[in-house]
């Protein structure tokens, strides 16, 4: 499928694409530069293979994903203490 680049670089995205993904006025859609071209896709797409990408190394590194959280909420604590002068209970 082609469109044809309008005023202001407007794009109107063929129907067909647009009810596959569900795209209607409004929808946010991001712009991925590749060695292809550019690619456009929903963020949700984007934040799906980031997660994806981010449990893969993870695993690559032999740690869970509720070691990983878990890491996460001792950061955040120490932050909190740091920046607020508050400190978790338990």
């Amino acid at each position: 499928m082609s469109a044809r680049i309008q005023e202001n670089g407007r794009v109107t995205i063929p129907a067909a694409i647009r009810k596959k993904y569900r795209l209607r006025k409004g929808s946010l859609v991001a712009f991925v530069e590749t060695e292809g071209g550019v690619l456009m896709k929903p963020p949700e797409i984007i934040f799906t293979e980031a997660l994806q990408e981010i449990g893969e190394a993870l695993k690559a590194e032999g740690i869970t994903l509720e070691e990983w959280i878990e890491r996460g909420r001792e950061i955040r604590g120490k932050i909190i203490e740091e920046k607020y002068g508050l400190k978790e209970e338990g």
